[in-house]
């Protein structure tokens, strides 16, 4: 291992997150979900002419859905 390329090797946490940067970050990615989630959902509601891609928006949807809840355990868990 090249410890000249180490980032780390001095035990230096320069790239530490504190907490409130995480659950700002955690914040942010749950509303991004939220929001596309969102526009899946809308669109699938209007697509009509093509059930293949309504039932993908779908499944898109319920990914983020997934995703959302695994975010807010996230966050639950930090307090």
């Amino acid at each position: 291992m090249n410890h000249e390329q180490d980032y780390d090797r001095d035990h230096d946490r320069e790239d530490y997150l504190s907490e409130d940067h995480l659950r700002h970050i955690l914040q942010s990615s749950h509303d991004m979900e939220v929001k596309l989630m969102r526009e899946y959902l809308i669109t699938a509601e209007r697509v009509h002419h093509n059930p293949d891609l309504k039932e993908r928006l779908q499944n898109f949807a319920e990914g983020n859905a997934k995703r959302t809840e695994q975010l807010l355990d996230e966050l639950r868990n930090m307090q």
